[in-house]
C-alpha cells in the first residue's frame, strides 16, 4: 500500500479505488494515461483520496506512482487479472492490469469500501448456452465493497446480469431521481434496477447499512452517464451487433471478448462511443468520490457517537479479549539459585493477573466498564479471581467445568532477573471464535476492542475481520515472544490500530513478516 494511501486510512480519510484493465486492455496509449491521471485528479478535487490499483513483478499495488500508470499505460504484454489470475500471476512475478474482481479483492484486503470503474461485467449475451459469466458478479457477492459504475457494460445481456445479480444477494441501486438502470453508453437499457438512492447522503446510508450487516457482500450503485454525452441507443445497439457477428466469425471469446467489442464499437461508432465512455468515467468518479466523503462523515459520526440517540440508551462499551491468570511469584534471597533439588530462601506471593484481565482492570479504574471475554474454570482459583475482580465486569467470562484456571509460576532471582517459569495456560484456547461471536454486537459498536496475544489464532482473525468491516479500533498486545506474530501470519494485522511489543516480541514480529533485522538491533538490550 503506497505510504500516502495507508496514511489516509490511517486519518480516517475517505479513499476511492480504481481498477487498471480499463487502463491496460480499455484504451489505446496514450489516451489511457491521460485518462487515469485525469480520473486521479477528479477523485482529489472532490475530497478523496484516489488508490489505482495495479500487479507489478509479482506484487499487488494499492495507490500508483505517475511512473507505475505510465508502465501499465505502455506496456503491451501485461495481463488482464481477475481473481482467478491472482495466483498464478503473482507466483510468476508478472504485472498486469486488474479488473473488477480483482480490484474488489485488493480494496478489500486494503480496507477501502468504495470503488469507482466505466462498468462491470457481466452475462454475456449468449451467456446461457456459452455459461459465460463475468467473475465480477460473484465477486460482488461475496466482497464487502461500493462498486460505483454506470451499470452494466451495454455489450451484455443486462436483462439476465440482473437477475444473476440477485441471486448473488447483491444490492443494486440506481443514482439519481430514476429507477432506470443505465446501459454503460446509454442512460436508458429497458431495465428497472431494484432500488434508487437520490443522492450521495442516501449512497453512503445503504453502504453503511450493508457493512453494518456483515453480509460479506457489495453493493451496486449505477450512475447514468451524464446526458449531454450519452450515446444514442440504437447506434449503440447496431454496433454492438455488427461487433458480436465479427467476434463469433473471428472465434474471439473469454477474457479478450471485451477489449475486441469496446474497440470495434468505438471504430463503428466514429469514436462516439469512447467520448461516452471517457464522460461515464469522469463522472463515475466525481459521484464515487462525493459518496467516499459522506460515507467517511457518517462512520465518523457513528464512531464519535453524534448521531441523535434515545435518552436511555447506555454508550457502547469497549471489549478486552484476553487471558486471566493466577501468579504465583517466587523470589529467591540470594542473587544464585541453587539446584540440585536444594530449597531456596525467598518469598512467594499470589497475584492476579493475565495481560487480558490487566488491561480490562485498567479500563475500569478509568470508568470505561469494559465487557471482558475470557475463561477460568470452577475450581479453587475461581472465587478468589471473581472477589478481586468485583469493580469489573466479569459477567460475560466463561466459567468451565473440568477446566483449571490458568495459573503462572514465576521463580526470579533477589535482583529481579527471571530463572524460570511455568504456566498451565490451556484455558485459553476455550476463548473460541464461536464464544466470542455471540457479543458481535458489542464489538461492532464498541469505540476500542483490545485482545491479548493468549486467544486463538482463529479469534484472533474473527475480530480482525469484523474490525475491518466495522472500521474498529483495536489494541493488540503480543504477550510474548512465542505469541506475538499470531496476527502476522495473514493480513489480519492490517486491521490492527494499536500494539505494544517489547523487543523480542518485535523481533519475533519482524520475522514472521520476513523483513531484515535493522543494524544494531540485534545487539540491543
Amino acid at each position: 500500500i503506497q505510504p500516502s494511501i495507508q496514511e489516509a486510512l490511517m486519518e480516517e480519510r475517505p479513499v476511492i479505488a480504481l481498477e487498471s484493465t480499463i487502463i491496460t486492455h480499455g484504451m489505446a496509449y496514450p489516451q489511457n494515461l491521460s485518462m487515469a491521471r485525469e480520473v486521479e485528479e477528479i477523485v482529489r478535487t472532490n475530497g478523496a483520496v484516489p488508490a489505482t490499483v495495479g500487479i507489478f513483478r509479482g506484487r499487488i499495488h494499492v495507490g500508483l506512482t505517475d511512473e507505475e500508470l505510465e508502465f501499465l499505460a505502455s506496456s503491451k504484454n501485461v495481463v488482464k487479472v481477475s481473481r482467478r489470475d491472482l495466483p498464478f500471476v503473482l507466483s510468476q512475478g508478472l504485472s498486469g492490469g486488474t479488473t473488477v474482481s480483482g480490484t474488489m479483492i485488493a480494496a478489500h484486503k486494503a480496507g477501502i469500501p468504495v470503488f469507482v470503474t466505466g462498468g462491470i461485467g457481466g452475462v454475456h449475451r449468449g451467456g446461457e448456452n456459452s455459461l459465460d459469466v463475468s467473475a465480477d458478479l460473484t465477486e460482488l457477492g461475496r466482497t464487502p465493497v461500493a462498486v460505483v459504475s454506470a451499470g452494466v457494460k451495454s455489450i451484455l445481456d443486462i436483462g439476465r446480469t440482473l437477475e444473476y445479480l440477485e441471486t448473488q444477494g447483491v444490492c443494486v441501486a440506481a443514482f439519481g431521481e430514476s429507477r432506470e438502470f443505465p446501459a454503460f453508453f446509454s442512460r436508458q437499457s429497458g431495465f428497472q434496477a431494484p432500488y434508487h438512492v437520490r443522492d450521495e447522503e442516501e449512497a453512503a446510508e445503504l453502504i453503511a447499512s450493508t457493512l453494518g450487516l456483515g453480509l460479506s457482500s457489495g453493493v451496486l450503485i449505477a450512475v447514468p452517464c451524464p446526458q449531454e454525452r450519452a450515446a444514442s441507443g440504437q447506434v449503440i445497439e447496431e454496433a454492438i451487433q455488427q461487433a458480436l457477428g465479427e467476434a463469433r466469425s473471428k472465434g474471439i471469446t473469454g477474457k479478450e471478448l471485451t477489449p475486441f467489442m469496446l474497440q470495434k464499437i468505438n471504430e463503428l461508432t466514429g469514436g462516439k462511443s469512447l467520448d461516452s465512455n471517457l464522460a461515464l468515467i469522469q463522472n463515475n468518479a466525481r459521484v464515487g468520490s462525493c459518496i467516499a466523503v459522506a460515507l467517511s462523515k457518517l462512520q465518523r459520526a457513528r464512531r464519535k457517537g453524534n448521531l441523535p440517540r434515545r435518552a436511555d440508551t447506555i454508550p457502547p462499551q469497549p471489549v478486552v479479549i484476553g487471558g486471566i491468570n493466577v501468579d504465583f511469584i517466587a523470589k529467591a534471597q540470594n542473587p544464585v539459585i541453587l539446584g540440585g533439588g536444594q530449597t531456596n530462601a525467598g518469598r512467594v506471593r499470589r497475584t492476579f493477573g493475565g495481560v487480558g484481565r490487566n488491561l480490562a482492570d485498567c479500563l475500569s479504574r478509568l470508568g470505561l466498564t469494559p465487557l471482558f471475554l475470557s475463561a477460568i474454570g470452577k475450581d479453587e482459583h475461581s472465587e478468589s479471581i471473581l472477589h478481586y475482580c468485583h469493580h469489573m465486569d466479569m459477567s460475560a467470562v466463561l466459567q468451565l467445568e473440568g477446566k483449571s484456571t490458568a495459573t503462572y509460576c514465576a521463580v526470579i532471582t533477589s535482583t529481579g532477573e527471571l530463572s524460570v517459569g511455568l504456566g498451565d495456560m490451556d484455558i485459553h484456547h476455550q476463548i473460541t471464535e464461536r464464544y466470542v461471536s455471540q457479543f458481535k454486537e458489542n464489538l461492532c459498536q464498541a469505540p476500542l476492542v483490545c485482545i491479548d496475544g493468549n486467544v486463538p489464532l482463529s479469534t484472533i482473525q474473527y475480530v480482525c475481520q469484523l474490525a475491518r468491516e466495522h472500521q474498529l479500533a483495536v489494541c493488540y498486545e503480543p504477550t510474548d515472544e512465542n505469541k506475538a506474530s499470531k496476527p502476522f501470519l495473514s493480513d489480519s494485522w492490517k486491521a490492527l490500530t494499536y500494539i505494544s511489543p517489547n523487543l523480542q516480541e518485535l523481533r519475533a514480529i519482524n520475522r514472521t513478516l520476513g523483513n531484515p533485522l535493522p543494524a544494531g538491533i540485534e545487539y540491543s538490550e
